[in-house]
This record gives C-alpha cells, sequence and structure tokens, in this order.
C-alpha cells in the first residue's frame, strides 16, 4: 500500500510537469495582451521551461547519487512549486519568464529521482513494469490534457491559474514524499564528482542560441547584440565538448558518439521535435490571432489533437514490429512535414478552424511514429553500461530540439524586423526544410528491426 501511495504522488507530479510542457500554449495570446508582448517574443515562455529541463536534465540524475534521491526529490518539487508560484503571480513579462526556467531547473532535478523512487520501491516484474506503465500513461495523458486545461482555466479563470492551480498538488506530493519516501541510507558515501560546467554549457548554448534568434526579429535591436549571442553559443558548444573530454565523470562521454545510428537518431530527434513544438504554437496563433477565438474555444478545437495522439500511441508499437524502426520514423517525418504543409495552405487561404483538423491528424501520426521509432533506435545496441545515458541523450535531443526549433522557426516566422512574408508561411517552411533534412539523416542509418512478442 505504501508504494501504490508514493506511486500516486510521483504520479501527480509527473502528470503537472507534463501539462506545464503544453498548457501555456493556448494562454501566449492572453499573456501578450496582458504584458504588451509580441508573438515571437513569447516563444521564451515554451523555450525557456524545455532548455533548462533538458539542460539540466542529465545533472539532476547525478544528484540523486550524491545527495539521495529523497532529498534530491524533495528539492526538485520544492524549486517547481516555488517557480509554479512565481510564473502565477510574476509582476513582468522578464519575471514569468524567470520562473520558467526555474520550473525547468526544478523539473530537472525532481523527475530522475521520481522515477528512481519508484523503480527502488517496486520490484522487478509485473508490478515494476505496471507501475511504470501507470507512470508513462500519466505522462502522456498531461502533456494531452494541458491544452483543453488551458483553455478552460484561462477562460474562466485567467492565465495566472494555469501555473497556481499546480501549487496545492505539489504541496501534498512534498508532504507525500516526506512522509512516504523511505530516507536515503547514508552508510556509503562515496563521493560522485558532479560535471557541472558540463551541465552549465549544455543549458548555456540553447539559451545563447534562442536569445539570439529572439532578438534578432525585435525591432529596434542591434544586430551586435544578436551575433555575440550567437559567437556565445558557438563557445559554449566547443567549452562542452573540451570539459567532456577532459572530465572524469562527464554528462555524456564523447565515445557515446562513436555509434553513428544512435548520433543519427538522436538529430533527427531534434529536428523532428522542433517541427512538432512549433506546430502546437501555429495552431494557438492561428486559432486566436487570425480567427480571433477565445482560449476556451482554442482548446477545445485542439481536442482532435489530444485524441489522436492517444490513439497514435496505441497504434504505433503494433506496427513498429512489422514496419521496422527506420520506416516508423520516415512516415513520421512525412505525416509532420504534411501537417507544416497544410498549416502554410490555410494560412494562405484564410479558413477556419476546421481547415486545420488534417494537419492536427497528421502531427499526432508524426509524434506517434517518428518520436517512438527514433526512442528505439536511439536505445539499440545499448549495455547496462550506457543505457542510462543514451535514454537520457534522448530525451535531452528531444527537449532542446524542441526549444530551439520553435526559437529559430517561430522567432524567425514571426519577426516583421527581418521580413514581410506572412509568418505562418515563414514558419511552416523552415520547419519543412528542417524536417527533410532529418529524412536525409536516418535514411542513411541501417534498417532497425524490431523482435515481435513470441506467443506463449
Amino acid at each position: 500500500m505504501r508504494a501504490w501511495l508514493v506511486l500516486c504522488a510521483m504520479s501527480m507530479l509527473q502528470f503537472f510537469i507534463a501539462v506545464d510542457v503544453t498548457v501555456v500554449n493556448i494562454a501566449l495570446p492572453s499573456i501578450g495582451t496582458d504584458f504588451g508582448v509580441a508573438g515571437h517574443s513569447l516563444t521564451w515562455l515554451v523555450v525557456g521551461y524545455t532548455i533548462t529541463g533538458g539542460g539540466l536534465l542529465m545533472l539532476g540524475g547525478r544528484l540523486g547519487d550524491l545527495l539521495g534521491r529523497r532529498r534530491t526529490l524533495l528539492v526538485g518539487t520544492i524549486l517547481f512549486g516555488a517557480a509554479s508560484l512565481l510564473a502565477g503571480l510574476a509582476p513582468s513579462f522578464p519575471v514569468l519568464v524567470a520562473a520558467r526556467l526555474l520550473q525547468g531547473a526544478g523539473e530537472a532535478v525532481a523527475l530522475p529521482a521520481a522515477m528512481a523512487t519508484i523503480v527502488l520501491l517496486f520490484p522487478e516484474g509485473p508490478r515494476r513494469s505496471r507501475a511504470l506503465s501507470v507512470w508513462a500513461a500519466v505522462a502522456s495523458c498531461g502533456l494531452v490534457l494541458g491544452f483543453a486545461l488551458s483553455g478552460i482555466v484561462t477562460a474562466h479563470l485567467g492565465w495566472r491559474w494555469i501555473f497556481l492551480i499546480s501549487v496545492p498538488f505539489i504541496l501534498v506530493v512534498i508532504v507525500a514524499a516526506l512522509f512516504l519516501v523511505p530516507p536515503d541510507r547514508l552508510a556509503s558515501r562515496e563521493r560522485v564528482r558532479l560535471d557541472l560546467p558540463g551541465a552549465l554549457l549544455l543549458t548555456a548554448c540553447p539559451l545563447l542560441f534562442t536569445y539570439a534568434v529572439v532578438e534578432a526579429g525585435e525591432p529596434g535591436t542591434s544586430l551586435w547584440v544578436s551575433l555575440a549571442a550567437l559567437v556565445g553559443a558557438v563557445l559554449a558548444v566547443v567549452g562542452f565538448v573540451r570539459v567532456e573530454s577532459r572530465s572524469l565523470n562527464p554528462l555524456v562521454p564523447l565515445t557515446f558518439f562513436a555509434d553513428r545510428a544512435r548520433v543519427r537518431a538522436n538529430l533527427t530527434t531534434m529536428l523532428l521535435s522542433g517541427a512538432l513544438s512549433t506546430s502546437f504554437l501555429l495552431f494557438t496563433f492561428y486559432l486566436q490571432d487570425r480567427l480571433e477565438m477565445g482560449p476556451l474555444g482554442a482548446g477545445l478545437t485542439m481536442l482532435p489533437l489530444a485524441v489522436a495522439l492517444i490513439a497514435a500511441s496505441v497504434l504505433v508499437p503494433r506496427l513498429l514490429g512489422r514496419w521496422g524502426a527506420r520506416a516508423c520514423v520516415l512516415v513520421g517525418l512525412a505525416a509532420a512535414a504534411g501537417a507544416m504543409a497544410v498549416v502554410a495552405l490555410v494560412a494562405v487561404l484564410g479558413g477556419g478552424a476546421a481547415w486545420l483538423l488534417p494537419a492536427m491528424l497528421l502531427i499526432a501520426a508524426g509524434m506517434g511514429f517518428g518520436i517512438v521509432g527514433l526512442q528505439y533506435i536511439a536505445v539499440s545496441g545499448t549495455t547496462e553500461e550506457d543505457a542510462g545515458i543514451a535514454s537520457g541523450v534522448q530525451r535531452a535531443a528531444d527537449q532542446l530540439g524542441g526549444a530551439s526549433g520553435v526559437a529559430v522557426y517561430v522567432g524567425l516566422g514571426f519577426a516583421p524586423a527581418l521580413h514581410a512574408g506572412d509568418p505562418f508561411l515563414i514558419a511552416a517552411a523552415l520547419a519543412i526544410a528542417g524536417l527533410i533534412i532529418g529524412a536525409v539523416v536516418i535514411s542513411g542509418s541501417p534498417a532497425t528491426t524490431v523482435a515481435q512478442p513470441q506467443a506463449t
């Protein structure tokens, strides 16, 4: 009973962390109106959360080894809850962006410890499989329900409550962690050297890159500011490689990248995630800015996307064994590109909300086929020694790729200082170009077959 109560608490944390990935999308126009912020600057509220979450994710896993999983869980959960409260009470847009960055940091610290707690409380076998299935299902539901929840809350309570509503539940998780999660064992105090410089550089690179792109589209911003940020991003990449090559306990050993299929899978993951994350924003902006729908109507309009995502999560694992992982990835990339073409066409022709339905269904197929297939390729051939690193890198590629894609596609597309074209058309065209590059990259990988389960 104690283990299942802990699972309920950890799943509650997972749900609200997953919700916060998508819940802000529908509320963006309302936030922009309140603070007088343009569309391309609003991308900070999306990418800030995912950049810090992805950049500090592997460091969060190492913190559990150093501080103990219970302590790390408490630190991360308290940080996430405090940042949610700050976001809901933010007096200005910069404070709101800072709160989103802190939310991502809280996620990176709390989630690995929460998952490790579940693994340790449930013995290997059917009970652990059932627990992890609940954990994964809650994450998917959080991502899907974020759209509808955002529309309902923003329409009836105001956008601040999309952040404040989670605070009481986070308090419940903290109390459960204090009283139900077993204390950390202090008998063995092996020093675990944290690769803190590597984690900071991995986070600084996409942050500087995003700043360079977003500021480039801001009217009146000096070109030298964007160039300086872009140079800083390049230096962060160079510094990260040097730190990882010299560190005794690197976040990502450079030998990990010797597997070309794994590298191709992670690069393609970044490109696909960038397009998928961009599509969510384009749907939101089109429904509320072009069609002048309210947040509730926009949230309900995107429910077919949520239902299609659930259907894809059920269908794709069955087809993965028949088609192979690479074929599924190519189908996902093609579906995402088709969705972007529909968005561009609808924007040019000025279609109604129903015209976006094919794009939503295609995005669900792109996410279902593409991400699942890429996850399989990214962890294929791993051993017990590098399975954790492979999973961590793949998730970081997913989050950082989504954030960087939004910065480039939406940041450049919705930048009137850079062009006079239709922002939806520009953003969609850039995303399609990225997906084509992803298809070329993954096509060079060997076909990966998936073993079918044998009947007993």
